[in-house]
């Protein structure tokens, strides 16, 4: 199949058609039907207490899925997510980033199926784990 985007394309791709979340995620890894990627924490993915919100962790693992499939199908504005389960399951590290490691578990021509782990940089225990589902929109 093949790689139809670069993380460089991806990243410029994602801050032209997001504007609102430039400078907040970065690409660590990609390859086929996977990717990994990082969310610069800052003060307003921050919840009381300190510690990352849950739609802090949700739109990495959303954002996660999305670059995955669009390396794979090419730049696709309007591919939409359709379905999202996620289990929160410990507390983020205070004052680190957080990273997502996905994996494209089905590629097809409308839909796409990911899985999603997500720790706190330089631990090892998952804080959350999603697996999201998008719509890909018909070829033109």
């Amino acid at each position: 199949m093949g790689l139809k985007m670069t993380s460089a394309e991806l990243a410029a791709f994602l801050d032209a058609e997001f504007p609102q979340v430039e400078g907040q995620f970065a690409i660590e890894d990609l390859g086929e039907m996977r990717i990994t990627t990082r969310l610069i924490v800052g003060e307003q993915h921050l919840r009381p207490g300190g510690t990352v919100s849950g739609p802090s962790i949700f739109a990495l693992a959303d954002v996660s899925v999305y670059l995955a499939v669009l390396a794979m199908i090419g730049p696709q504005g309007l591919a939409v997510t359709t379905n999202c389960s996620i289990d929160f399951m410990r507390k983020p590290g205070s004052g680190v980033d957080l990273i997502a490691e996905c994996r494209l578990l089905k590629l097809g021509r409308v839909l796409a199926v990911g899985d999603v782990l997500i720790h706190s940089e330089g631990e090892t225990a998952p804080v959350a784990r999603a697996s999201l589902t998008y719509s890909i929109p018909p070829a033109r």
